[in-house]
């Protein structure tokens, strides 16, 4: 697994965003069995910067917490047989790792809303990228009935690697 991750903002949260990454990533491969070694890519951002790709992406003008870019087109989530029907456009010619697609967060959204949550900023991060693993994997929330699948699949995956909401308070 290739986990490409650059962080743009000099704002510096006290945790540590490769290994954090690393494990929720892993985890939530693992749970929505992907049988394939991936690859992600990780920009971490402020709020102005996420709110200029928002903007820009969804014609939303406001700073948001994270956002999703798949590089698949699931046409049923989490089947990932639909990639071996083109594998020059979905798997890295050098590494053969799927290209599962990027991960923007806003820093200043994880520690907002660790504060709001009333759970730390290294769950809050976790969230996220758990979050994002599963649009990633072409899970979304556009209905009630997604959101709470999705809700209860994120928690499963940090439950399984101890990101509780009670962690590091």
């Amino acid at each position: 697994m290739t986990i490409l991750l650059e962080n743009e903002t000099e704002l510096n949260i006290g945790i540590d965003y490769e290994e954090i990454a690393k494990r929720v990533i892993l985890a939530a491969l693992d749970y929505v069995s992907c049988p394939y070694e991936c690859q992600v890519n990780i920009l971490l951002t402020d709020n102005m910067g996420i709110q200029e790709t928002n903007r820009r992406m969804r014609e939303i003008d406001a700073p948001t917490d994270v956002l999703s870019f798949p590089m698949i087109e699931f046409e049923q989530e989490g089947d990932f047989s639909i990639v071996e029907s083109d594998v020059p456009s979905y798997f890295d010619a050098a590494s053969g790792e799927l290209l599962l697609g990027d991960i923007m967060i806003s820093l200043e959204k994880v520690v907002e809303q660790a504060n709001q949550f009333c759970h730390s900023i290294k769950r809050e991060y976790a969230f996220l990228i758990a979050h994002s693993m599963l649009h990633l994997s072409g899970y979304d929330h556009m209905i009630d009935s997604e959101r709470n699948r999705m809700e209860k699949m994120q928690e499963e995956i940090l439950q399984n690697i101890g990101y509780t909401r009670d962690i590091d308070k």
